[in-house]
């Protein structure tokens, strides 16, 4: 039996270092219809809901295809409350209408470069392997192992993270990874659970950078903008 399958996009209207970024139009379209867009390509993303406090972003979502059966309360939509807390609240939410999935597909609208080939292959990797928890990475810049912190604040003397790594080159170092919030899928019992999607073991997907693009400040934004108008990717592609 095939198991069915939710998708949550939680995008609340208020920001801290980037007012209002869930709907910031890049080139002409609201940031969050990208991953509505992808997320209904894929083919594979079962019901796909929009989690949000704000009628505006719940009007946008609608607008794109997603769904906003009920609205998220203000005490989720703001610190410290984090994406795990939302998502279990809809899940809740979800129960008490009767309505009950097996696998959690959450995509947040800061990285709207993923395509919908990579949902369905990061999905494909987590039912190919029974996984209880996937998460899409991308390889970091620069090596964390060469990290070099402060002796205490405002010191102008600081010393290496980790010492043992510090004289290696770059060949000689473990590759390391960072989560890019693109894709995160989860079994939901095993969430409901844990609740938290690090749970282990911790399967992956692997993404490039150039799909892996996070916008959380101006900055970032401004980068996807440049992105998008010289062609490094084509962004319809699925």
């Amino acid at each position: 039996m095939d198991k069915k399958v939710l998708t949550i996009i939680p995008a609340k209207l208020g920001s801290t270092r980037l007012p209002r970024k869930n709907i910031l139009p890049l080139r002409g379209r609201p940031l969050i219809e990208y991953t509505i867009k992808s997320a209904t390509e894929s083919g594979c993303c079962g019901e796909i809901m929009v989690s949000t406090e704000s009628e505006e972003i719940a009007d946008i979502a609608k607008q794109a295809g997603a769904k906003v059966p009920f609205m998220r309360s203000k005490d989720l939509a703001r610190d410290p409350a984090g994406v795990a807390d939302v998502c279990l609240d809809v899940l809740r939410q979800y129960e008490r209408i009767g309505k009950f999935f097996d696998i959690l597909i959450i995509l947040l609208p800061t990285t709207p470069f993923r395509t919908p080939n990579d949902i369905r292959n990061a999905l494909d990797i987590f039912k190919k392997n029974k996984a209880k928890f996937l998460m899409s990475v991308s390889e970091f810049g620069h090596n964390p192992f060469w990290a070099l912190k402060r002796l205490k604040q405002k010191s102008l003397i600081m010393e290496p993270c980790f010492p043992d790594f510090i004289n290696l080159k770059r060949h000689e170092l473990p590759n390391t990874y960072r989560a890019n919030g693109a894709i995160t899928i989860v079994d939901i019992p095993s969430f409901l659970e844990n609740r938290t999607y690090y749970g282990r073991p911790l399967f992956t997907y692997t993404m490039p950078w150039n799909r892996s693009v996070d916008i959380d400040t101006l900055e970032d934004f401004l980068f996807a903008e440049f992105l998008l108008e010289r062609g490094i990717f084509d962004e319809q592609d699925s």
